[in-house]
């Protein structure tokens, strides 16, 4: 995720960068209601243009950003994750693991085997903190990634157009979590 960090590879997952082919395939994931149904709803061909381009400005601007994530063994595309900047989370600059992949990916533990990987390489390789998920309060599957790469429940959240607050996970870098028990 450094400026070096291209891919990143788990036993079942390659996560690269994006590149400008990736808009079809992401289009599978924002094109899809159920997907998108604890978002802000299914995207249009523009709309997935533009996040991908800003994708690709994350990826000069702040050295990371999100994943496509492929499965290893045939190399299909079955989403992303990675790492967004927000400016303003609770008046306070946040870095969030996000996560989306397609519903044939489903139930099979890919989304926290990629958070995961991306968990460790934010805390290794940029030296981040902490990190935070925003998740819809009724999003149960996501929940269970956020917990099984080891985030807790701190707060709720009310991002702009929501008709209800998201519920914020976190966790810190081990080595921060020592440091703030021993005070």
């Amino acid at each position: 995720m450094t400026a070096g960090l291209f891919y990143l590879t788990t036993g079942r997952l390659l996560l690269r960068r994006f590149t400008p082919q990736d808009r079809d395939d992401l289009m599978g994931v924002f094109g899809d209601a159920e997907v998108m149904r604890f978002g802000d709803g299914v995207k249009s061909a523009a709309w997935v243009t533009g996040w991908l381009r800003d994708r690709l400005d994350d990826y000069a601007r702040r050295g990371y950003g999100p994943y496509a994530v492929l499965r290893l063994d045939n190399l299909a595309f079955i989403g992303y994750c990675g790492l967004f900047y927000f400016p303003n989370v609770n008046g306070q600059a946040e870095v969030e693991v996000g996560y989306r992949l397609v519903r044939a990916a489903w139930g099979v533990g890919f989304a926290a085997e990629a958070a995961l990987a991306v968990r460790d390489a934010a805390f290794s390789s940029l030296e981040l903190r902490r990190l935070i998920a925003m998740i819809d309060p009724d999003n149960s599957a996501s929940i269970r990634v956020a917990e099984k790469i080891g985030m807790r429940y701190e707060q709720e959240f009310m991002a702009e157009g929501y008709d209800h607050p998201d519920h914020i996970y976190s966790v810190h870098r081990p080595d921060e979590m020592e440091a703030s028990a021993a005070s």
